[in-house]
């Protein structure tokens, strides 16, 4: 679902937008001299959330650094188990990237990243707790 509305009342437009987004009334204000205003709202896909993003990175970077591998490195390896991987030649030869970034995923796909990093941790013989709630 997408609505728009087009508005040559900017004043009423720009009041609205400062109470809704008060963060950035000064970018707003800086729209009071145009002619007319478009505004889109759609919905948008809901991604990760916050808890789960938050509790995936401390805990990658902790057994990532237990394994020896860098933050990046560690995320790279852990994508690449969850998502597959595909081969790409580069001037460097062939390189393996995996086939899906944490950024493309819905909540439901990031959660499979955790779960993968838990059980790639176990498998190894390093313990991730688990998260606190089920909400992320």
């Amino acid at each position: 679902m997408k609505l728009k509305l087009v508005t040559t009342d900017i004043k009423k437009a720009t009041a609205l937008l400062g109470l809704c987004f008060p963060s950035r009334v000064e970018d707003i204000n800086s729209l009071k001299d145009l002619e007319s205003i478009t505004l889109t709202a759609e919905k948008t896909p809901v991604g990760r959330t916050r808890p789960q993003e938050n509790y995936y990175r401390q805990w990658c970077n902790k057994f990532g650094h237990w394994c020896g591998l860098t933050p990046d490195e560690m995320h790279e390896e852990l994508l690449c188990q969850t998502f597959g991987t595909e081969e790409v030649e580069t001037k460097f030869g062939v390189k393996r990237r995996p086939a899906k970034r944490s950024g493309q995923v819905k909540k439901e796909e990031y959660s499979l990243l955790i779960e993968q990093l838990i059980i790639t941790a176990a498998q190894m013989g390093f313990a991730v707790p688990p998260a606190e709630n089920d909400n992320g």
